[in-house]
């Protein structure tokens, strides 16, 4: 892809990059460019300068330039899925990996990379079943191996993490990382030590590493029982983020912030905790910027296309008993209350199934969903149920507890005229404190201001209070703190809406094996407790903006 009018400043430029004169070396490419305007190289070069500087934007454009003269260029593409994660712009970076496949399949950068970008982006399933796919076509594609390694560790199957990474043994930091991350996880502190020591070996750390191999120091210390010993490492983390350079993968960045907010949290500082998930939301924030004005004008269209006399109109012929909707706000206890279903023996859980939202979407949005006739309501009821009952032909009630299907209801209850639905409600300040918290994969917009958080629960309130009042769908409201006063009249209430008979294992649901993939993973391994309940108090100072915007609202009526 070069000429004899390139090749001379190309070769200065490689030198020069290899002295480590960035500037010199981006001068040199772009005088290549320049004598062979045509070339797509010294445009290609320019770009891995861009991102080695840290200026994304100057990369986007390099190997947008490099990839106008060879478009089937699959490293020009990769690079430029990199430079736009690097922006935040994950939809397009993943456009990017995906071009990367077209011009070569199983390319091992852009397969590795996509499924990166699939699990922040929350498509978790899509992307370990990608990554496994490809593992077995090439086992030595380490990019894959440790993609699919890390969503494994993100979902505490240490076991399974570990047994991938010892089929593979490799040389690189990131191996040697995850391998101590998945002895931690199965509380093998000896060799997890040992695995630190053969990390340290390699070399001096990274600083685009620092960050995660001193949060590896802190949970070894933590597991030790070392208190003093974790403060240091999480100091040194703390100290080590700024450091981590144009390098660093955003993602690691990202849970740098999260990880040492969580220390702080659990030893009760709470300023130093609220700073660090700040800047991690102020991080996320770049990638998934919010429109109060687009998701009011969405509740607004809601509200007026799905009124009671729609309902009264034309729906699905079906009584399909089989689906039930549990809806709420994230962290409202929908994971719970799914799991304690799951446990009956006529109940499969499906977890969070993003089909209604496509559905939804490919129908046209709530006015043309509103508008559609008995027949092709009845033609989309066959082809989603069909796809429901697949996936556990022996129960007759399949639960999906996707908390976002509450903006999707009206659709439901056109389609799916037996289901039932479920709403899970919590202290809003509650929600709002435990949302902000987590490091959520997918789109979550809203959740990385204080005030638009506060703001969006009011909003999906008052799309609820209009499903309650104009569904014929039954909708029951559970609140987490009842199954806390009263598990056993709870119980009997869920299992009475969705008319299935008692079921003694429901009582025993956190002795289930089933995965699960939320984030309330851990809660509900355990019997129901209240540790959660009033949490926000501790943090009340710092969650002012969220709590204004509720009782803006009128939100905090009937909560203590």
């Amino acid at each position: 892809m070069t000429d004899e009018a390139n090749q001379a400043p190309l070769q200065r430029c490689l030198a020069l990059r290899a002295a480590g004169d960035l500037p010199g070396a981006l001068e040199a490419a772009r005088e290549a460019s320049a004598s062979a305007p045509d070339a797509p190289v010294p445009y290609y070069a320019q770009g891995e300068i861009f991102l080695a500087l840290g200026d994304n934007a100057g990369a986007v454009q390099a190997f947008a330039e490099a990839l106008k003269r060879a478009p089937g260029w699959a490293d020009a593409w990769v690079n430029l899925g990199l430079a736009r994660y690097r922006q935040g712009a994950i939809w397009s970076a993943k456009t990017a990996m995906r071009e990367a496949l077209r011009v070569s399949p199983g390319h091992a950068a852009a397969t590795g990379n996509l499924g990166a970008l699939m699990r922040i982006s929350g498509e978790a399933e899509a992307a370990e079943a990608m990554l496994r796919e490809s593992l077995e076509r090439t086992p030595e594609n380490e990019g894959a191996r440790l993609n699919l390694v890390a969503e494994l560790l993100h979902r505490e199957r240490g076991a399974e993490a570990l047994a991938l990474l010892e089929a593979a043994p490799s040389a690189l930091p990131q191996w040697h990382l995850a391998r101590v991350l998945a002895y931690l996880q199965l509380g093998r502190a000896r060799p997890a030590r040992a695995a630190l020591a053969e990390f340290a070996a390699l070399g001096p750390v990274a600083p685009e590493l620092a960050p995660l191999f001193h949060w590896r120091h802190v949970l070894l210390a933590q597991m030790e029982r070392d208190g003093r010993r974790a403060l240091a490492a999480a100091q040194a983390m703390a100290a080590a983020i700024p450091e981590m350079g144009p390098n660093a993968v955003l993602e690691h960045r990202i849970m740098a912030h999260y990880d040492l907010a969580q220390f702080y949290s659990s030893r009760g500082e709470a300023g130093n905790a609220f700073a660090q998930w700040s800047a991690g939301h102020a991080l996320l924030r770049i990638s998934q910027p919010f429109s109060r004005d687009v998701f009011h004008d969405f509740i607004e269209t809601n509200i007026a296309a799905f009124d009671a006399a729609r309902f009264a109109g034309a729906r699905a012929a079906n009584r399909d008993p089989a689906p039930v909707f549990i809806v709420g706000m994230p962290r409202s206890g929908t994971t719970l209350c799914e799991q304690i279903l799951a446990a009956h023996r006529n109940v499969h859980g499906a977890g969070e199934r993003v089909e209604l939202a496509r559905l939804a979407e490919a129908l046209g949005g709530p006015r043309r969903i509103a508008a559609l006739d008995a027949a092709k309501l009845d033609k989309a009821a066959e082809r989603y149920l069909e796809e429901l009952h697949a996936l556990a032909p022996d129960k007759t009630r399949i639960v999906d507890k996707m908390p976002g299907n509450e903006l999707h209801l009206g659709l439901v209850a056109l389609m799916l005229p037996g289901a039932k639905i479920i709403h899970c409600v919590r202290d809003p300040r509650d929600i709002g404190f435990s949302i902000w918290t987590f490091r959520f994969h997918g789109e979550h917009p809203y959740a990385h201001d204080l005030a638009d958080l506060g703001w969006t629960i009011t909003q999906r309130e008052r799309l609820m209070a209009h499903w309650r009042t104009v569904l014929p769908n039954p909708i029951l409201t559970v609140a987490l703190h009842d199954w806390v006063r009263d598990f056993d009249g709870t119980l009997a209430k869920v299992l009475a809406h969705v008319e299935l008979p008692p079921d003694a294992a429901c009582e025993r649901f956190y002795e289930s094996e089933r995965e699960v993939r939320t984030v309330s993973r851990a809660q509900v391994r355990q019997p129901v407790h209240g540790r959660g309940l009033g949490r926000w108090r501790a943090y009340a100072e710092h969650l002012a903006p969220l709590i204004a915007e509720l009782e803006a609202g009128g939100m905090l009526a009937g909560w203590d």
